[in-house]
Formats: C-alpha cells, structure tokens, sequence
C-alpha cells in the first residue's frame, strides 16, 4: 500500500466523520494515527462532548466491529475477556466471549473500574492476545481500545497505574465547541441522527495493509538523535519522578511517521515529532510532590522542546 493510498483512505475516513462530528479535525487524525499504528487512545473531558460518538463514528467509517463496555466498581475482568461455561446439552465447556474480541473497544469511564479490572487490559492492549484459564487466545485484527474518563469528578475512581498509561499511544482533551460549531452542532442533530445514516468508506483489510506499510517512512539517525534527546530530558527533569520509558520513545516514533504520511511526506522532520511529542508523552509522565495535571506535563514538554536543538540539516519546516 503507498503512503499516497494511505493520506487518501485518511482523508475519506476523516471527511465522513465530519458528517457527524462538527470540527475536531486534529483529535480526528490523532486517532487514525492510533489506528494505523495500532495503538490505544485514552480521551479526557467532562460528559457529553461527544467521546462515545466519536468512537461510533470512526467503527462505522470503516466498518470496525464495535462494543461498548460501561467501567463500575463491581466489573469484573471475565466481564471484558468472557467465561467457560457447561453446556448442558452438549455436556462440555464452551467458551463465550467477552466485548474485548472485537475491532473497536470503547471502555467508557475506565477509571471506575477496580485495578483488578483494569489490570485485565493489560496483555491485550500491547500483545492482542489475552489468557483465560490458561488458554491464551488471539484477539481480533485490528484491535484498538479507545477509553474515556471524566477528569473533574473522582469520588469512586481508581487512578490508573503507570503500567496502564504507558499502554496509551495517545492521551486526547476532546474540548468544547466554539460557538460556530455549537450551532452547527445543534442544526445538524435537531432533523435527525446522522451516526444512523453514516456508510463505511473502507474495510477492515485496508487498514490492516496501512498498518504493515507506514513503516517504510524515512527517518534520519540525526532525526532519531532530535526524539531520543527530547525523551532522554524527561528523565532528567527535577520535577518528574517518572520520564518516558522506552515504550513510550517507540510510540513516539511510531506517530511521527504517520503524521508526515498524512501531511504529505515519506520522510520525518522534526516538525513531526514536535507535533507528536506531548499527546503522546506527557500522560507519560509522573509528577514529582504533586498532583499529575496535563497543563504541567504539557508545559514541561513544551520546555523541553524549546532547549533541544534542532538538527540543522532537518531545521527547516516543511509543515
């Protein structure tokens, strides 16, 4: 598949969920950058700024198989993986799957679930695969999880671990529409639905083809100096307890050539990776003698940005 096939299958994903969501074009290709990467998104804001929409609008642009799982305190992880059950009638086991075997996995309010339940997450969001009783089974091809929680409210909530952050490609801020989208908002839903009369623009194979081609984009040893410089300073900062792991450099690359597929380029460019660098690092992050908010880890990517010399071969933009 040619990183030109790839922009044009974006593009077309990205112009019919705009027939349902007003604006939001750079969470839009934030998550079809996860997609292609095959990585995990986690969207924060307060309710009813439309993440549950967003995800349904996405499975159904490409024909994704879709569950939605509601997190609460009493979910237990065979309530997500499934059970082994006696039937009587052919008196045997069999086995009955949970929401996670599917393409597309909203986990709605992840933080009111118990880190048992959480933890359960674990194997298949970085392995696609998950073990029950023993038996380890394949999830399905492509899986993305895209999870929610609500920033403000946290009576009844269990932070996430560390483990289960590093798991995210991406930590997005959905954020309220302007007062011009407002209105497009309120005119677009007032006749009808438009989620019900969205049609697939593409299959579940060509996105499996663009998950095995984005790779071949070019990246220079001083480019990859330039995202290893900027990873390597979050470990050294005296505010963070925790710097980006190596998972978390990976990703970031990862990101950055996708992101110069869709703007055009089969070759990364420090701009890239400045434009990657804090939705995929900062909820990476842990706070010293502090309470983790995303406006200090973003301010302490932008600040490592700001002092990390640009390769001066690559320094021009070309965004």
């Amino acid at each position: 598949m040619s990183f030109q096939a790839i922009k044009q299958l974006a593009e077309q994903v990205k112009m019919n969920i705009g027939r349902v969501i007003v604006g939001k074009e750079e969470v839009v290709d934030l998550l079809l950058i996860a997609l292609i990467t095959s990585g995990h998104v986690l969207l924060e804001d307060v309710p009813g700024t439309g993440k549950t929409l967003l995800a349904k609008s996405l499975s159904k642009s490409l024909d994704l198989t879709f569950r939605r799982i509601q997190f609460t305190p009493d979910l237990l992880p065979s309530d997500l993986s499934g059970i082994h059950f006696y039937n009587q009638k052919l008196s045997e086991f069999e086995f009955r799957a949970g929401p996670l075997f599917t393409n597309l996995l909203l986990a709605d309010e992840i933080n009111r679930a118990t880190p048992r339940t959480q933890s359960s997450l674990l194997e298949c969001m970085e392995e696609r695969q998950i073990s029950i009783d023993g038996e380890t089974k394949l999830l399905a091809r492509p899986f993305m999880v895209i999870a929610t929680q609500n920033p403000v409210e946290h009576q009844g909530t269990f932070p996430l671990p560390e483990a289960q952050l590093d798991r995210f490609l991406f930590k997005i801020k959905m954020g309220y529409p302007s007062s011009e989208e407002g209105l497009q908002l309120l005119k677009r839903f007032m006749a009808n639905d438009p989620l019900s009369e969205l049609e697939p623009v593409a299959g579940i194979e060509v996105i499996l083809q663009a998950q095995q081609a984005y790779a071949a984009v070019k990246v220079t040893d001083d480019v990859l100096q330039y995202l290893l410089q900027i990873v390597e300073q979050t470990r050294k900062r005296e505010e963070v307890s925790v710097g980006v792991s190596p998972r978390g450099s990976q990703a970031l690359l990862r990101a950055s050539q996708v992101h110069a597929i869709l703007r055009g380029r089969d070759f990364v460019t420090p701009d890239d990776i400045k434009a990657m660098a804090k939705p995929v690092l900062a909820h990476r992050l842990a706070i010293r003698g502090m309470q983790r908010t995303a406006n200090q880890a973003d301010s302490i990517i932008d600040d490592i940005i700001r002092l990390t010399a640009v390769p001066a071969e690559a320094g021009v933009s070309v965004r």
